[in-house]
């Protein structure tokens, strides 16, 4: 019983640390997303991409952030989780279809990822619209 509570702790705390992270992350490149920072509109340009994704996205992520934060409405979440993550795996591949290399055009992509992923797994049975777990 007690290593259950203690599994159930440890979850949690891994939950909230990756889902803060996470949510950090989305709200930061979101808002510079939304004002059209030079140098976000110089790197959708350098990828491909319209300008005018940058407010798609930008709207998107913080209504995702929203999404996974506020209790209640799992679907919702589910949601949010998959936008995440084929918005940020999709930025991972759009960088290795342009030729980039460099671990900075990667670093941010790739831990957005591992943070969508981890703060799904171990987001509590309230957040969740089956239990996997029983």
């Amino acid at each position: 019983m007690e290593t259950t509570v203690k599994a159930a702790k440890r979850n949690k705390i891994i939950y909230w640390i990756a889902t803060i992270w996470l949510s950090l992350g989305m709200v930061s490149s979101g808002v510079v997303q939304l004002i059209h920072l030079k140098e976000e509109v110089d790197l959708f340009n350098h990828l491909g991409y319209p300008e005018y994704f940058l407010t798609i996205i930008g709207v998107w992520k913080l209504l995702g952030v929203l999404a996974v934060l506020v209790p209640k409405f799992p679907v919702v979440k589910e949601w949010a989780y998959a936008g995440f993550f084929v918005t940020m795996s999709g930025a991972l591949f759009s960088h290795l279809a342009v030729g980039d290399t460099t671990f900075e055009a990667f670093f941010g992509p790739i831990l957005l990822v591992v943070l969508t992923v981890t703060s799904w797994y171990f987001r509590p049975a309230s957040r969740k619209v089956i239990d996997l777990q029983k």
